[in-house]
C-alpha cells in the first residue's frame, strides 16, 4: 500500500489551528470541562465542551455562538459551571470590545444566566465550597491615571502618571485596579465589593469553611519599583485584610488545606534572589502566626509551566497548583529540562517526586479528590509532539491517559516534523537541543535555522513550535537549544548567564550549529537565526558579532539596554534581578552598553527581517527602531514590519491575519536569502 501523501503546512494554518487551552475537573472525578478554542469568520472563539471521564460517553458541546467563553470553575456538588464570558472581537470591529461578564451554567439545562458584576472586566472566580457563593476580581473604578471625563473607545484629556506601573505588555495602560467582590449564586443577587486600595487582586482562593478568602497583592508604596507580592486572607463578609505569609520575594497561587489549618502558595523566600533562583512550594500555618517554609528547598526547579511551547496558546494563564490531594500531600506542576509534569509533594518533606516522566509539556493542573478509584490529577498539555490534549493519572503515579482527540485532531495529515533530541557538547555543559526535520529528510544537509526562545528564562519543550512545523514543511531544519539562562536546568545553568548577555549563551548557539553541521544535517552555507523578545535580542546580538547567517528574522528584540532599562514596562527591575544593570551610574551604563548588539551595528552584514508588534510595551518599537535606522543608514539589507494593535507575544495570540502575515514574511525571507 503506498504511503499516505502529507499536506504541507503553510501560514494558513492558523485558520485551522485549535487549542485546548485550559480545564477545570469535578471533585468526584467523574468529568472535565474544558475550552476549546478555534478561529472562525478571522477571530477567536472558544467554547466550553464536558468531557466524561468515567464510562463510554462522548464529549458534548456546553456554549455555543461567537464568543471567548474561558476560565471554566465546577461547584463542588458537579450542578454547575462558572465561568468568563467576552464577546468576539472581529478584525472589523473599531469600538472598544464590550468587557467581560461572569456566567453560571446548570448542567441539568438551560441557557448560562449573567452574575451581577461591576462594570469592569471580570477577571478570576471561585465558587465557595458549599456552591453558595462567588468570588470573583474585577477592574474597577477610580480610574488610576486618566484626567478628565473619560468616554470608552475615547483618548482621555491626558494621563497623571506617578508610579512606575502604569502600563503592561498585554494591555496597554493600566487604568484601573483589580479588586475582590462576593456575590450570592442565586440569579439577581447584588455583589459585594470587598477590597480596595492601590493594589492588584489575584489568585483568590476560599477557605473551605467559606469564611474567609486568601489572595495575592502588594499592597507596599513602592510596589511598582521592586515588586514583591504576599498572601492576604480577608473575611468573605468585608473587613481588613490581613496578610498571612510573606517571603523575601514574589508568593502566588494560594491554596487552602483540606482542614483549613495551612496554606500553600508558590513563591521565592530569599529577598536578594535573582533571576537563577527558582520559585517552590511554600506553607505556612492559614492564620500567618508563623513564617512560611520551603517544602522542598533543595529541588532546584521551578514550580509552574516554564517552557516556550506555542501550542498552548498563550492566551490563558497557566494553573499550575498547587493542589491539595489531601492534609499530607500537594501536587503542582514543576519544569524540568523542557518538561512541564506534575509532581507530588509530601507536607512532613519526607519527599516529592514526578508523578508521571513522559515527554509531556502541561499548562493546566486540577485535583479530583473524590474519585472512586482514588485521588485523580487531570492536565491540559502536550505529549511527545503532540498538540494540547487532556490527559489523566493517578495522584498516586502513572502513565498519562488522554481523554481527547479535539486539540490534535487538525495536524492529521499535515507534514509534521521529525523531532530528534541531542545533548550538545558545550562549553558550560551538555546542551539539550532539539531538532525538527521535515518528515524523511534522512541524513542529508539541509539549509538550517536555529530558533532561540524566549526570557531568558525560557525552555524549548519536546514539541515544535508552529514556526518550526511550517518551517520544516518547506524544507528547512530547525534547531531550538536551550542554551544557558534557559529554566529548567537548575540555578548553575541561569546564573552563568545572568549580567552576561551575548557572552556565553551566544558560544552556546555557535556550538550547537557546530555540532549539527558536524552531524552532516546542517549546510554551513545556508544558516538562518530566528527569534523573539529574548530570541529578538540574541538574533540581533549573533548577526552583529558573526557573519556566518545567510538570513536572520528577530522579533520584537532588544538592540539597545540602556534604553530598554526605561522604555520597557518592566525594566527596572528585570534588569536589576537579571544583573543587567542599570543607567544610574557610568559604570553600570556601561555594562548595559556592554549587552547592547547596537553597539555592534556596524558590524552586520546578514540580511535581517524585523517584525514588531506596534503596542508591545515589553520590548517597544523605539529600541528595535535604533536597530532598523541604523542599518538604514549603513546601507545593509534590512525590513521592519510594523503590525498595529499588536502586543508582545502578537505571534502566539495576535490577530489571526496578522499571525498569517508574519508567517509569511518569515517563510519568503529566508526563501529569498537561503532557499531550502
Amino acid at each position: 500500500m503506498p504511503a499516505r501523501r502529507l499536506r504541507p503546512v503553510t501560514p494558513a494554518v492558523v485558520r485551522v489551528q485549535v487549542v485546548i487551552e485550559e480545564h477545570d475537573a469535578a471533585r468526584d472525578g467523574s468529568f472535565a470541562v474544558i475550552v476549546r478554542r478555534f478561529v472562525q469568520a478571522g477571530a477567536y472563539r472558544s467554547h466550553l465542551w464536558l468531557v466524561p471521564l468515567e464510562g463510554r460517553h462522548r464529549p458534548r458541546r456546553l456554549t455555543h455562538g461567537a464568543m471567548r467563553d474561558t476560565r471554566p470553575r465546577i461547584a463542588a456538588d458537579g450542578r454547575n459551571i462558572l465561568f468568563r464570558r467576552a464577546p468576539v472581537q472581529t478584525e472589523s470591529a473599531t469600538e472598544e470590545p464590550p468587557k467581560a461578564r461572569l456566567m453560571v451554567l446548570s448542567l441539568s439545562g438551560g441557557e448560562p444566566r449573567p452574575v451581577s458584576a461591576p462594570d469592569g472586566a471580570v477577571e478570576e472566580a471561585e465558587w465557595s465550597r458549599d456552591g453558595k457563593r462567588i468570588a470573583f476580581t474585577a477592574q474597577v473604578d477610580p480610574l488610576r491615571s486618566i484626567q478628565g471625563v473619560h468616554r470608552a473607545g475615547k483618548p482621555p484629556l491626558a494621563r497623571r502618571v506617578r508610579r512606575l506601573d502604569f502600563r503592561s505588555d498585554g494591555e496597554g495602560h493600566l487604568d484601573r485596579w483589580t479588586h475582590l467582590f462576593v456575590v450570592r449564586a442565586h440569579e439577581g443577587a447584588r455583589a459585594r465589593r470587598i477590597t480596595s486600595g492601590d493594589f492588584n487582586v489575584s489568585g483568590i482562593c476560599w477557605s473551605p469553611d467559606g469564611e474567609e478568602i486568601a489572595f495575592a497583592a502588594d499592597r507596599r508604596p513602592d510596589s511598582d519599583i521592586r515588586p514583591r507580592q504576599s498572601i492576604w486572607a480577608v473575611d468573605a463578609g468585608g473587613g481588613d485584610p490581613r496578610e498571612v505569609m510573606a517571603l523575601g520575594r514574589d508568593v502566588r497561587a494560594p491554596a487552602w488545606s483540606p482542614d483549613g489549618r495551612w496554606l500553600a502558595a508558590t513563591g521565592v523566600i530569599d529577598p536578594d534572589a535573582l533571576d537563577d533562583v527558582s520559585p517552590g512550594i511554600v506553607v505556612g500555618p492559614a492564620d500567618g502566626s508563623a513564617p512560611a517554609r520551603a517544602l522542598a528547598p533543595a529541588l532546584d526547579r521551578p514550580v509552574g509551566a516554564w517552557i516556550d511551547s506555542d501550542l498552548n496558546g498563550w492566551m490563558v494563564s497557566s494553573t499550575d497548583g498547587p493542589a491539595w490531594v489531601d492534609d499530607r500531600t500537594i501536587v503542582a506542576l514543576v519544569s524540568d529540562r523542557g518538561r512541564s509534569l506534575p509532581w507530588r509533594f509530601e507536607f512532613d518533606g519526607s519527599g516529592q517526586g514526578a508523578i508521571t516522566n513522559e515527554e509531556a509539556g502541561c499548562w493546566t493542573l486540577t485535583v479530583s479528590p473524590d474519585a472512586p478509584a482514588g485521588p485523580l490529577v487531570s492536565v491540559v498539555g502536550t505529549l511527545d509532539t503532540r498538540p494540547m490534549e487532556l490527559m489523566t493519572v493517578a495522584a498516586s503515579g502513572g502513565l498519562l491517559r488522554t481523554r481527547t482527540n479535539q486539540g490534535s485532531r487538525w495536524m492529521g495529515g499535515l507534514s509534521w516534523p521529525q523531532m530528534q533530541r541531542e545533548l550538545v557538547p558545550g562549553p558550560g555543559g551538555p546542551i539539550e537541543t532539539w531538532i525538527a526535520s521535515p518528515p524523511g529528510a534522512g541524513d542529508t544537509a539541509r539549509p538550517t535555522i536555529v530558533h532561540i526562545h524566549g526570557g531568558p528564562l525560557g525552555a524549548w519543550a519536546p514539541a515544535p513550535s508552529v514556526d518550526d512545523v511550517i518551517l520544516c514543511s518547506a524544507g528547512y531544519r530547525v534547531i531550538s537549544p536551550n542554551i544557558r539562562g534557559s529554566a529548567t536546568y537548575g540555578h548553575g545553568w541561569i546564573r552563568a548567564q545572568l549580567g552576561d548577555w551575548g557572552g556565553v549563551d551566544a558560544a552556546d548557539v555557535h556550538a550547537a550549529l557546530d555540532h549539527v553541521i558536524g552531524l552532516g544535517l546542517a549546510d554551513p552555507d545556508r544558516l538562518g537565526a530566528l527569534g523573539l523578545s529574548y530570541g529578538g535580542f540574541m538574533v540581533h546580538w549573533l548577526i552583529a558579532t558573526s557573519d556566518r547567517f545567510r538570513a536572520a528574522v528577530a522579533e520584537n528584540g532588544v538592540a539597545n539596554q540602556v534604553s530598554a532599562w526605561a522604555n520597557s514596562d518592566t525594566g527596572v527591575d528585570y534588569c536589576r534581578t537579571s544583573l543587567l544593570g542599570d543607567p544610574l551610574t557610568r559604570q553600570g551604563m556601561e555594562k548595559l552598553w556592554r549587552q547592547s548588539p547596537l553597539a555592534h551595528v556596524s558590524e552586520v552584514s546578514t540580511p535581517l527581517l524585523m517584525l514588531q508588534a506596534e503596542a508591545d510595551l515589553r520590548c517597544p518599537p523605539a529600541d528595535n527602531e535604533q536597530f532598523f535606522t541604523a542599518l538604514r543608514v549603513l546601507g545593509r539589507e534590512v525590513e521592519y514590519v510594523l503590525y498595529p494593535d499588536e502586543s508582545h507575544t502578537y505571534s502566539v495570540i495576535g490577530r489571526p491575519d496578522r499571525r498569517e502575515d508574519r508567517m509569511s514574511r518569515m517563510l519568503e525571507w529566508f526563501q529569498r536569502f537561503m532557499p531550502a
